[in-house]
């Protein structure tokens, strides 16, 4: 693969390694030189000290929404969660598709199981990835067993960080550095 292909940047490990995390630091980097940043990011939701789900924000205007809980009773179920298909798609999608007209990176966090139960949010991502902007993303370590996940991992236009323990302090700013990088060379 030629390295000057590569506009799509995704991050992938062991969830609660610091994926999130990650490209948000990325994102600040960007933000505080200047760079515009849209797209979508996930948190987790506790109480009382224990994980009852996971929200979703859009980066660019800050609007949130749940997009997994416990006790939903309504969407496909993703081990103990239920994922809330109407939040995702009206503020996770609707996050992407504004950071690709808006934008001059675009985030995407995080395409795994419980994302890709949406065929817009997947149509969202291949947009996104085809865009002629970068993308930074976190992908679900297990992303390749799904068909999804192939194609994606699949385009010769992406290239793939592990996050570990070693590296995840020396990533953000690596990953800002390549995506400053493109920016400065388009048009």
């Amino acid at each position: 693969m030629e390295k000057s292909n590569v506009k799509n940047f995704l991050v992938t490990g062991r969830p609660g390694i610091g994926k999130t995390t990650c490209v948000i630091r990325i994102a600040e980097i960007l933000t505080s030189r200047g760079v515009t940043v849209g797209g979508m990011v996930t948190y987790e939701v506790r109480e009382k000290g224990e994980r009852i789900g996971f929200n979703i924000r859009d980066v660019y205007t800050g609007r949130e929404g749940v997009l997994a809980r416990t006790g939903l009773t309504q969407g496909p179920r993703v081990g103990k969660y239920t994922v809330s298909l109407k939040d995702l798609e009206t503020i996770g999608v609707e996050a992407i598709k504004t950071a690709i007209q808006q934008a001059q990176v675009i985030i995407i966090d995080e395409i795994g199981p419980m994302e890709l139960y949406s065929k817009n949010f997947y149509t969202a991502v291949l947009s996104a990835l085809d865009s002629a902007k970068p993308v930074i993303a976190t992908i679900h370590e297990k992303a390749q067993n799904s068909q999804e996940g192939k194609t994606i991992l699949q385009r010769k236009d992406v290239k793939l960080y592990t996050l570990t323990l070693a590296n995840r302090e020396n990533m953000p700013p690596m990953i800002a550095k390549e995506v400053a990088t493109l920016i400065t060379k388009t048009p």
